[in-house]
């Protein structure tokens, strides 16, 4: 079998979706969006907590883009961080808030409730509580799923591209899928091809991200020619929920940083506040700097646990169940009393900085391939991503591709299908890829983590070659399963997230 449509997606959190729904306003007849997962809303948008950039009093196009270079340690596009920060507050109010009707938190006078989040100059960040990104997610889906000429693919896993050359240049024309449950594999033939996959920081051990944040986007675009930049830049988010219970779950619970924007405090385990000793904003410093600092404190012996003190949003009066709803659920079910006492918190992979380099449409180097949202490399976020960031540029660029991709020509898509590797028939053993899986996961945290050095980097470097060595050996005449080309897909994005780190200290002078 194989299926035919105008435009494939693969992924269907905000940037995904919001590229089908303007796909359908800009009048393309067949969309196809995919999603390994069993739901269409599963994806890190859904679990994304503290807002979306709107616009302060006083604020500018400007002051948000000097913010958002300045967090990512000057090293961003500034052409399309200024194409961000103009657009993405507009987009907001026409899309997410007349058109959607997404329910943000608004004040006692009825205006839209603004909060401040780490190395934001203004108050500008809108909520629904610290569910953000599950409220924009099911408006996204209601949405999408009014529309007829969308066909919409869960339970399907995207493998590879589907590429060919004519006079010397690559072009994509859609992905080889497989089917989670019947194992078959279907290719999807494509006039234009959008990967909106998300990140790869569940390929760390401890992280926020749920399971389907593994690169694969980002593995797939290499194999088949694409740049990829900057994905050395993983940005570990300082106060995920430190409980064991939490920490031995797929993904940690993330504490929202508007927690912080509304004023709790972080302290080391002698409850002094460290963080005024390393930057003068504060808490309320860029996400890689609280996490460097917690990792000095670490290193020199000064304290091996932190906390989140919440005691002043209860001295303000806010309430923490209704303002925090989620956090408030959290700590419950890991039995903790956030009125009383102070939340265990510790650094956990979070967002992947770099990815697949695009232009500011989302355009790759391969004809017919774009990459939105956290599996592409826009450099709005430099070295470091500023918080509220993500779903804006989901947004932006979700319709930006479009406006492109109605500009350009298509390609005939009757042509013969290269074949692909079919493996044997016997069926892999899933707890021995769980196993494989697990040895790569460690080796990343403990190998290419928060702070990073040459020779560890080396050893993970080697670690990974070996692994890869073993799995294509162990598994070659295997039976090709969806996790099976997703360690494989894995592996190749560990060693290119390595590489790329171990390049950035060997030539800074490059970058």
């Amino acid at each position: 079998m194989i299926l035919k449509t105008d435009i494939l997606i693969i992924g269907s959190g905000v940037a995904g979706l919001t590229a089908g729904i303007f796909a359908v306003k800009n009048k393309f007849k067949k969309i196809l969006i995919l999603n390994q997962a069993p739901r269409i809303e599963l994806s890190n948008t859904y679990f994304a907590q503290g807002g979306i950039i709107y616009r302060a009093k006083g604020d500018s196009p400007q002051k948000l883009a000097k913010d958002i270079f300045e967090a990512g340690k000057k090293i961003g596009n500034r052409e399309n961080i200024n194409i961000l920060a103009k657009e993405g507050p507009k987009l907001v109010k026409k899309f997410l808030i007349d058109e959607l009707k997404i329910p943000f938190d608004r004040d006692n006078f009825g205006k839209l409730h603004l909060t401040l989040e780490g190395a934001h100059s203004l108050k500008r960040i809108i909520h629904v509580g610290d569910e953000t990104g599950k409220f924009i997610e099911k408006a996204l889906v209601r949405e999408i799923k009014k529309y007829p000429n969308v066909k919409i693919l869960t339970n399907h896993y995207a493998f590879d591209l589907i590429t060919k050359k004519k006079k010397g240049i690559s072009f994509v024309f859609g992905a080889y899928v497989i089917d989670n449950f019947t194992l078959k594999i279907i290719p999807i033939l494509s006039k234009k091809t959008i990967l909106a996959s998300g990140g790869l920081c569940w390929l760390y051990l401890y992280t926020t991200n749920f399971e389907g944040a593994k690169g694969d986007g980002i593995a797939m675009a290499f194999r088949a020619g694409a740049k990829i930049s900057n994905l050395e830049f993983i940005q570990f988010h300082p106060t995920s929920l430190y409980k064991k219970e939490a920490f031995l779950k797929e993904r940690v619970p993330l504490i929202s940083e508007a927690v912080r924007g509304e004023g709790a405090i972080l302290l080391n385990e002698k409850g002094e506040r460290f963080m005024q000793k390393y930057s003068p904003l504060g808490d309320l410093a860029p996400r890689d700097e609280i996490c460097q600092a917690m990792y000095r404190e670490i290193m020199e012996g000064k304290s091996k646990k932190f906390f989140l003190d919440l005691k002043p949003l209860i001295k303000k009066g806010i309430k923490i169940e209704k303002r925090f709803p989620f956090l408030w659920r959290e700590c419950l079910k890991y039995g903790i009393d956030i009125k009383k006492g102070l939340l265990p918190v510790f650094p956990c992979a979070h967002y992947t900085c770099g990815g697949i380099l695009v232009d500011k449409y989302g355009r790759t180097n391969l004809e017919n391939l774009y990459a939105i949202g956290e599996v592409a490399c826009s450099g709005i976020h430099g070295a470091n991503r500023l918080a509220s960031t993500s779903l804006l540029e989901g947004i932006v660029w979700g319709k930006r591709c479009i406006e492109d991709i109605k500009k350009r020509k298509d390609f005939s898509l009757n042509f013969k299908i290269p074949e692909i590797e079919k493996g044997g028939s016997q069926r892999p053993n899933e707890k021995s890829i769980f196993k494989d899986f697990l040895t790569l996961r460690k080796i990343l945290w403990e190998k290419v983590g928060i702070i990073r050095e040459k020779e560890k980097l080396k050893e993970a470097l080697k670690d990974l070659y070996s692994l890869e060595k073993k799995v294509k050996s162990f598994y070659q005449n295997s039976k090709p399963t969806p996790s099976l080309f997703a360690l494989k897909n894995a592996i190749l994005t560990a060693k290119l997230l390595t590489q790329s780190a171990l390049n950035r200290i060997l030539n800074p002078k490059k970058f």
